[in-house]
């Protein structure tokens, strides 16, 4: 971050604080990264309570520390009280991030936001200097960590904000202050909750609250949900679909390639461009529509920004494709819940190889709804065309019951182990394996003892 005020860094923290002018060059959480003039945010955790760290981090030079306490050892004129970490977090985020003025595109939606923030990021980029979230630090402390990298150079940027509760949305919007705004879907990630389609819809439509008047805000047309919304009348939609060629951003030709997609998007206000993903899917087939729509609306040339969508790169365990031995692995262990695990299952039905194997975990956080969304997706893996289906997780054995009742030839391991073993077994060069499970399953555990061991076996 740039060196800032300190007034202007913490104001509205703790109205009788005694700041001076001083200039803080870096906020951190982290104890083991005090240096002299910083500020230091305690948090309390099951483990290791930040406290504990703030006299010593007065002590090393630390120009403040915030605490939600009086902490013995820290003089009161470098204390301050927030009750919160988090929204204290927030405010210094807010503070900084409204020093700048960058063109900010803030996603959130059930599933794909971290893909199609991916996008984003390959558009903007195309188009000046550019700022994105970086890994999963999508909530309300690594939203504002994002911001707190903002630059006086920084002319565009992208923000993930993710959620599990109502409210939170909301609290990052205000933070970021987006120019434009994504919904990607509206799914059941969270059910556990917030209770229903219904309430996920309510709570990611709170990205309007951060939305000035005018804002582009691109929708999927091709979810319910998004469609049959009704949206704050100072926010302006721009649909985008698959389905509808209505809509003002429209795919249509679209061709699957062994690692790329090809299509024709359609723009209504713009004409039409032939783009190329280097990605697999039709639900990526979205995630590009859903950035392309918002850098349009935003007012980037349309014919650079589709041209760019070519740039885009994909990260961490997100279907992530590997060549191993003659075998090709599609790793996406980071997350899963229903709608992603039909994406992924409809992209693999069609993928050019000898025999599909699907290794798939359980899909955590779904509350009422897991046991009846595990068993339609054994009835989904059963119409999927796979050659044999492998489950791991308590969740995922009624998936593989479920399948083998429809003829599915499934297997259901009870350890990594097992489960490496299970298609160190059976697979062979030209074949493919789909690996999928919320990211508490680690199956990429799995896949290190698969690589470490295949073709010796």
């Amino acid at each position: 971050m740039q060196a800032t005020s300190a007034k202007i860094l913490l104001a509205g923290l703790a109205p009788d604080a005694q700041l001076t002018l001083e200039k803080v060059s870096l906020v951190t959480t982290d104890s083991r990264k005090i240096e002299p003039g910083c500020v230091f945010v305690a948090f309390p955790g099951e483990h290791f309570d930040g406290h504990s760290f703030a006299a010593k981090a007065i002590a090393q030079g630390a120009a403040y520390v915030v605490v939600n306490h009086a902490v013995e050892g820290v003089p009161a004129e470098k204390m301050i009280v927030c009750p919160d970490s988090y929204r204290a977090m927030l405010a210094i985020g807010g503070n900084y991030r409204a020093q700048f003025s960058p063109k900010l595109i803030g996603v959130t939606g059930s599933v794909g936001k971290t893909t199609t923030k991916e996008f984003c990021y390959a558009v903007l980029s195309a188009f000046g200097t550019a700022l994105k979230t970086e890994g999963n630090q999508n909530n309300e402390l690594g939203l504002p960590n994002t911001l707190l990298r903002l630059e006086p150079a920084t002319e565009y940027g992208v923000v993930e904000m993710g959620m599990s509760h109502a409210g939170e949305i909301s609290r990052l919007t205000r933070c970021a202050k987006p120019a434009a705004g994504i919904i990607t879907c509206i799914g059941v990630s969270h059910m556990e909750n917030l209770g229903s389609r219904e309430n996920i819809l309510k709570a990611k439509l709170e990205i309007c609250e951060g939305l000035p008047e005018g804002a582009p805000l691109a929708l999927n047309r091709d979810d319910e949900y998004l469609r049959g919304a009704k949206l704050p009348a100072h926010v302006r939609p721009v649909w985008y679909s698959l389905a509808d060629q209505t809509a003002d951003v429209f795919a249509g030709s679209i061709q699957a390639g062994a690692d790329s997609t090809f299509f024709v998007l359609e723009d209504a206000a713009n004409g039409s461009f032939a783009v190329k993903l280097p990605a697999i899917g039709r639900h990526n087939v979205y995630n590009a529509l859903a950035a392309y729509a918002a850098a349009t609306r935003l007012g980037l040339d349309a014919a650079k920004a589709a041209a760019a969508l070519e740039n885009f790169q994909q990260t961490g365990m997100r279907q992530h494709v590997v060549q191993h031995a003659g075998i090709t692995v599609i790793e996406d262990c980071y997350n899963a819940n229903p709608d992603s695990m039909r994406a992924a299952l409809e992209m693999f039905k069609n993928y050019p190889c000898k025999r599909r194997f699907a290794l798939l975990g359980d899909m955590l956080e779904l509350g009422d709804i897991s046991e009846d969304a595990h068993e339609e997706l054994g009835a989904l893996a059963a119409k999927s065309g796979l050659y044999c289906l492998i489950t791991y997780g308590d969740r995922a054995e009624r998936t593989a019951i479920t399948a083998a009742a429809k003829g599915q030839k499934t297997l259901h391991a009870h350890s990594w182990r097992e489960a490496a073993d299970a298609l160190l077994s059976r697979v062979a060069p030209g074949d493919a394996i789909l690996v999928k499970a919320s990211r508490g399953m680690a199956l990429e555990k799995v896949l290190e003892l698969f690589y470490a061991e295949f073709p010796k076996k």
